[in-house]
């Protein structure tokens, strides 16, 4: 186990470093610089600006400081946000993203596995065919989509909450709906599909013939192989969530890291897009990571397979 959790961290820290890497050029590959924009700066501040942030230098110098500084974990200063680090503005905006995130992680998996597990117990039946529409319509309808339609019905239109910001418990309703349907339908059919399979096994089949309770059954033996495949699907869902709620903030204000995220690409803020890029990468990896973790403790038929200089967890 010592040698898996060391060479998945290897494998973070060496997958940052090529993200990290090709960031750095990218940036650099887009002509001009950050302060182009900039009509009424005089071109003697705009060239201070440049020698401040160190545009001057040769690129592999650039680069060797960007590398240094990552290092020491300094993200360096934002280009245009006044006196503010990117780890400050990082620190302070992911809380809010962080907060929507685990309501609507929670929700998606709660409300997921429970649609799911009705489905499979009712299966072909009326109550497992809605649930399987509300799925295939909560894949096919985009967040961005959805958070637009409820926030003009119960925002503006009926004004049942608030249209903007998270300053209240209410406040989370909406986001979190618009984020939570595309897991909790997908969570929805993996655990239906998973739980009709592991429903018809033969073990299962043992244990009723033996008179053992349905509750009893589908507690102990069933739930525990049939999430298995969400248990994989919780990782790659958490840092999907969390990350990729930039448009949810936009459209109901939420001062979230997707905020200053579309802000700096608008901006051009170089040290912010960088920055944010790791952090979303940090976020994605760590939560795989976890994902193995915890795949490999809740079934004990999987050990962690080390062949040679590399090794996977198998089944």
């Amino acid at each position: 186990m010592i040698r898996f959790l060391l060479r998945k961290t290897v494998n973070i820290v060496l997958s940052l470093f090529v993200l990290a890497t090709a960031t750095f050029f990218l940036m650099k590959a887009i002509p001009g610089d950050p302060f182009m924009q900039e009509k009424n700066v005089p071109d003697v501040v705009r060239q201070n600006l440049i020698k401040f942030y160190g545009f001057d230098k040769p690129m592999w110098e650039q680069y060797l400081v960007y590398l240094n500084n990552l290092i020491h974990l300094d993200l360096g200063m934002s280009m245009r946000q006044q006196y503010q680090s990117v780890s400050d503005i990082i620190a302070r905006s992911f809380t809010y993203s962080l907060q929507l995130g685990l309501v609507a992680i929670v929700v998606s998996i709660i409300v997921g596995i429970a649609v799911g597990l009705i489905a499979a117990l009712y299966h072909r039946k009326l109550i497992d065919k809605l649930a399987m529409l509300f799925a295939t319509l909560g894949i096919a309808v985009p967040n961005f989509v959805l958070g637009t339609i409820i926030q003009y019905y119960f925002a503006n239109k009926f004004r049942f909450f608030d249209v903007a910001g998270l300053n209240d418990p209410s406040d989370f309703v909406l986001p979190t709906i618009a984020l939570s349907v595309l897991p909790i339908a997908f969570i929805a059919r993996l655990t239906r599909s998973t739980m009709l399979e592991v429903l018809s096994a033969d073990y299962i089949r043992t244990a009723k013939a033996k008179g053992i309770g349905s509750l009893t059954i589908l507690i102990r033996h069933a739930l525990r192989n049939g999430l298995l495949p969400v248990v994989s699907y919780v990782g790659p869902m958490t840092a999907n969530i969390i990350t990729g709620s930039v448009v949810v903030e936009s459209i109901f204000g939420i001062a979230g890291l997707g905020k200053f995220f579309t802000m700096s690409v608008s901006n051009r803020d170089y040290t912010l897009i960088m920055g944010i890029t790791l952090f979303y990468a940090a976020i994605l990896m760590f939560a795989r990571f976890l994902t193995d973790i915890a795949y490999a403790l809740i079934d004990p038929r999987i050990k962690m397979m080390k062949k040679g200089g590399g090794g996977h967890a198998a089944g």
